[in-house]
């Protein structure tokens, strides 16, 4: 699996800048999820996905929270998951993202 850096720890490439965007889609290749959601979460712009990207989130950083809600965290993650990937379908060649 290739890893892709955070932008902080990202190699310092002058003149190339990485987008949020580009980043996100890299954790999506990654089949990172738990970091594909975490800067998701930070977007404005997600649509009528945002809710559910934004529980997805939530849900997987305090799961003990929202399970005595009464919600399923795991379900919602999927459903996360399945958003981004509607917002963000694969682009690369025959790739398709890992769950």
């Amino acid at each position: 699996m290739a890893r892709v850096l955070a932008p902080d720890r990202a190699p310092a490439v002058t003149g190339v800048r990485i987008t949020k965007t580009q980043l996100l889609i890299g954790y999506m290749h990654a089949g990172d999820w738990n970091r594909a959601l975490s800067l998701a979460n930070t977007f404005r712009m997600l649509g009528p996905h945002r809710d559910t990207i934004r529980l997805a989130h939530e849900c997987r950083v305090h799961p003990r929270f929202y399970r005595g809600l009464g919600r399923d965290p795991d379900a919602a993650v999927a459903a996360g998951i399945a958003a981004l990937r509607l917002i963000y379908p694969a682009t690369r060649g025959n790739q398709t993202f890992v769950s």
